[in-house]
């Protein structure tokens, strides 16, 4: 009996020897691809908003009074230079000219009166029938009389100039406006409104405005000494219109304003594009895009970097495939990659992928380059 209860303890304690479960191993260090930081050419865009107006846009007023009598354009038409656009009654600015020269020549016929005053006098006060006085008195009447008609003359003119100003002509070529006043309408050189806008856009001036902080890196970005020289410098641009497309023709910064606005903090520069085919109009809206290069830049790919509190992180390759975390400066980005200022440097292996999952320390198995296509590469 006794040598049974043994036996029966030993298979129990064997049993639970052999139910015991086995310490798992450690799990094998993941494989991740790496590839090493190197430098390269690459360009940045920034893009600001714009609005477009024509190389000159001309306010067509009056400027004399009277009722409408022509409307010779319609709205949107392209006029040449010198060609009518409205035609103010002149009836009342001819019967002021026809006035004018009627006054000219009684003008002129006070002085051929005076002259031959001064005739008839000349050989009297010689023989000394009448004095000298009367003689004198008929010389300053002719001087009178000429400056009348001098006056007359230039009351003729301002009657020529004002009969003239009843027909408006374009001063540039361009493409009308809207037109405020129709056959008819009485109009005056004091009217609140003008007739149209004429606007000439073979060439439209596109501005756009830099904040103080964007400004300061526009000065340091680009080469040159002086603004001028940096403005000579500068790449050409691209405009975006309303539906982000590109504006056929590239255009030239070629001004910058000479104040901040205090209202806005920013200031104002100005870009011209060529239009001949006139697709842009004055009031236009887009967006101008600005190039930079970037020279000998670090290049990161954006899926190896991880963002963490409002900094932004890669993943080194350290001693033993351990992995480190560092911190970066990105001064720009292009497609799918960033452009790093510090924080790594050339020759410097980093993970490409599944970084989310790594943290400080970790040991990874590194892929080769062959293995996996490469995101950082020299360009």
């Amino acid at each position: 009996m006794k040598r049974i209860i043994l036996g029966l303890i030993a298979i129990t304690l064997l049993y639970s020897c052999s139910s015991k479960p086995q310490t798992a191993g450690a799990p094998p260090a993941p494989s991740l691809p790496v590839a090493t930081v190197v430098t390269g050419t690459d360009t940045t865009y920034q893009e600001y908003p714009a609005s477009i107006e024509g190389a000159v846009n001309v306010e067509i007023r009056p400027q004399v009074s009277g009722a409408l009598d022509k409307v010779f354009v319609d709205e949107g038409a392209f006029v040449k230079a010198g060609e009518p656009i409205f035609k103010i009654n002149d009836l009342p600015y001819r019967a002021a000219l026809n006035n004018a020269v009627a006054n000219q020549h009684a003008m002129e016929a006070a002085v051929a009166n005076a002259q031959l005053e001064i005739d008839k006098l000349t050989p009297l006060v010689q023989n000394k029938v009448v004095s000298d006085y009367q003689l004198k008195t008929a010389k300053a009447a002719y001087d009178v009389a000429k400056a009348n008609v001098e006056q007359a003359k230039a009351n003729v003119s301002t009657a020529q100039i004002n009969l003239g100003y009843t027909l408006i002509k374009a001063p540039v070529s361009g493409y009308i406006g809207r037109l405020l006043k129709k056959q008819g309408s009485l109009v005056a050189p004091t009217d609140v409104d003008a007739l149209t806008l004429l606007s000439d856009v073979h060439n439209v001036h596109v501005y756009f405005s830099l904040a103080e902080k964007d400004f300061v890196n526009f000065k340091e970005q680009y080469p040159g000494t002086t603004l001028n020289d940096k403005l000579k410098k500068l790449p050409q641009v691209t405009l975006l219109l309303a539906d982000d497309s590109e504006f056929g023709n590239l255009g030239n910064i070629d001004m910058i304003d000479g104040q901040f606005d205090k209202t806005t903090g920013a200031i104002t520069l100005r870009a011209s594009f060529p239009n001949a085919q006139g697709l842009l109009r004055s009031g236009n809206t887009g967006k101008v895009r600005l190039s930079l290069v970037h020279k000998d830049a670090l290049i990161i790919p954006e899926s190896a970097t991880v963002d963490m509190q409002d900094k932004v992180f890669v993943f080194a390759l350290a001693d033993s495939n351990k992995v480190k975390k560092q911190a970066i400066t990105i001064v720009g980005k292009t497609g799918d990659n960033y452009l790093v200022k510090d924080g790594v440097k050339v020759g410097d292996q980093i993970v490409l992928s599944g970084v989310d999952k790594l943290q400080e320390g970790m040991v990874i198995q590194p892929q080769k380059s062959s293995d996996k296509t490469a995101a950082v590469v020299q360009k």
